[in-house]
Parts: C-alpha cells; structure tokens; sequence
C-alpha cells in the first residue's frame, strides 16, 4: 500500500478489500461454496469481514461464491453501509440477539464467526451485563449449535471466537512484548473486568468444548485495531482524535499520554482474523495486530496530527484534559504491545500496513463518514 493519501472513502475501501483479497487467496478458496455465519455483523469488524467476502463473491463463478449469513440485534438501527448491500443473493441478515436461541429455521453453517460484543470501554463500563452475556451466554448457544451439527453428522469446518488483547490485563514488563502462553494481571472486580473476564472465560468454554468434543474451534486476541468502520462515535482513541480533527477542533487526549500501545489497521486485522478461522489449531488463541512500533499516546496524537494536515488539511494542535468519567483510567494498562511469532508460524499472518498510511487512509475515511450513532 502507498501512503499517499486516497481521494474518498469509497477509494479507500476499494484498495483495503483488493489488499484483503490478495492476502487471502488461499484461505478464501478454502471457503469457496460454503456458508458462513457472522455475529455482530454490523459492527466495526463485520464492515470488513461482510464487504471483503462479497468483494470476491462479484469476482469469481457462482459455485465459488462464499454465502454469508449476519446476525445482529441492529440495537441503533442498520447501517447505511450494510444497507447498501441490500438485495446481494449471498448476503443475508437476520435481526437477532446472540443471547437469545439460533431461529428455528437456522440453516447449516460451515464456519461461525462470533463478533457480538461491546467492545468500547466507555460503553462496556455502561452495559456490563450485556457484554457479559454476549460473550459467555452467546457464545454457549454457539457452541451448543455447532456440537449439535456434529453429532447429526453435519460438522462445521470452523469457528472464530473474537477474545481480546485485553485478557492479559496489565502485564507485567518482563511479560511485554506478550506471548499467548502469559496467563494475565486482570482484575476481576474492576471496571473492565466485565469484558476481561468474560472473554476470558469464553475462551475458556472454548478451549474445552474443542478438547471434550474434538471440535475445530479457535480464538482470536485482537491488539488495538483501527480503521475504516470503527464509527467516530465508538469513543476509543483514534476515532475521539478523528471527531476533534473532523470538527476543526483541537485534539483533546484525556490522559497524561504516557501508556504506549501498538496499532494494528483493519485490513490487516482482518486477515489475520480469517487465517484463523480457516487455518488455525482446535483450541489455540492467537495474538492479532502488530510488534511495532510501540507508541505512546503522546506520541499517537502527534502522528495523528501529522497524518491530517496531509490528508484532510488539518490545522489544529494537541490539549490535553482530564476525562469526565471517573473510571475513564481504571485498570487501563500501561503497555500493549503483542509477540505475534505463533500466528507468523502457524497461518503465514503478515501484516505490512505501516502506521502512517494506516492513519491517513482512516482519516480520509472519517471525513466522509464523520455522523454516527454512539457505538
């Protein structure tokens, strides 16, 4: 990818999807005539994951295509982009909520892809029980559904539980860079603990589901992903960065700016995400994102700043404030940085998308995607 800066959005996700494509090749023929099925669809993962599948889908012969089933509880509506993909014959949505049972009429699927979660602190903090029940509660009926297909002779190929870098808590600084083998330093009765410990846990049915009953079921450790689809409204880092710079405002970062994490765009994530669902070991998680380079918040803020006078003529500067929540900081950890050597090894995981280019072509994005529904 050059990181010169894209004219639209729509140029921008059109390089991201033949990016995706390219990098998936394999994986996708893989996946060529069968149907899978994608929780939380309409969230900021599954605008990659539902637009890449059909991308290939308008690209190769009708037996190759891969058929996609959403589900979502659409909580603040369907999304424009989603709804533009109205009328696709291998794209379906289904309005339903992960913590109820599948519908009576749930067809077979070859490969589940469980995304339902709230993923942002802010709102996670809100909706603690929520994000509980989603990946624990959920995330049962799945696996029920997929050891039901099994013994009924049907197996499924594969199943993508989507964990989180954040099941590692705080580590400790012998422990970062962090492997996949490091057990954690998570509270469980903070703030976040309600989406640690639950993806924690439901990494935990997933791991024994995948011993007890031989089942091919794997989960994914995401490190900081960004990008096109995260909505400006989502209220994590970049994205409160891109509402500053699309308002003409300065940025405002609501810490001291010190703790450092690596960022890992979309794109790449996205491949990463689908290596495993195809090609990763029954019962193993795998980190998702990139070794480097690790930045301090500070230091994200100017690179940011850096990125938008390029891409969208920015002219503003760096403040920084104390945020209104009172536990905006709790349990927040200092560094986050990723080994990612075992999804190297195992699924030929490459990420090649520098941080810079990342960004410009996320604000180019944001300018044109810049109203949002809180996430």
């Amino acid at each position: 990818m050059t990181s010169q800066p894209l004219e639209n959005a729509a140029a921008v996700v059109e390089s991201d999807l033949q990016y995706i494509n390219e990098k998936l090749k394999d994986e996708f023929r893989t996946m060529a005539g069968k149907h899978v099925l994608l929780t939380g669809g309409a969230g900021f993962l599954g605008y990659y994951f539902v637009q890449s599948i059909l991308f290939r889908n308008k690209r190769v012969s009708e037996s190759e295509r891969t058929l996609l089933t959403v589900h979502d509880n659409f909580m603040r509506g369907v999304p424009d982009w989603l709804k533009n993909l109205e009328g696709d014959p291998t794209l379906t949505t289904v309005r339903h909520d992960v913590t109820d049972p599948l519908p009576a009429d749930t067809p077979h699927f070859d490969y589940i892809i469980h995304g339902a979660s709230i993923a942002s602190p802010t709102f996670y903090r809100q909706h603690p029980i929520e994000t509980m029940d989603a990946n624990v509660d959920g995330l049962r009926l799945l696996l029920e559904y997929m050891l039901a297909e099994a013994k009924a002779g049907r197996p499924l190929d594969g199943f993508l539980f989507f964990s989180s870098s954040e099941v590692y808590g705080d580590p400790t600084p012998e422990n970062i860079p962090t492997p996949e083998d490091y057990n954690g330093n998570v509270s469980f009765t903070g703030p976040r603990a309600c989406y640690d410990e639950s993806k924690r846990y439901g990494e935990t049915l997933c791991v024994n589901f995948a011993r007890q009953h031989n089942l091919p079921i794997k989960s994914a450790r995401p490190f900081n992903n960004y990008g096109p689809g995260l909505k400006i409204t989502d209220r994590r880092v970049l994205p409160d960065f891109a509402r500053d710079i699309m308002a003409g405002r300065d940025i405002v970062m609501l810490s001291d700016g010190k703790p450092t994490r690596t960022f890992c765009y979309v794109a790449d994530a996205i491949c990463g995400y689908f290596k495993i669902l195809v090609r990763g070991q029954p019962g193993e998680a795998y980190n998702i994102g990139v070794e480097g380079p690790e930045i301090s918040m500070a230091e994200l803020a100017d690179r940011t700043v850096a990125a938008a006078k390029k891409a969208v003529g920015y002219q503003g500067k760096v403040v920084k404030k104390v945020s209104e929540e009172a536990d905006y900081l709790t349990d927040n950890p200092n560094r986050r940085c990723p080994i990612i050597a075992k999804a190297r090894r195992d699924l030929d995981y490459d990420p090649s998308v520098e941080l810079e280019d990342g960004l410009m072509r996320s604000l180019v994005w944001y300018r044109d995607n810049n109203h949002g529904d809180d996430a």
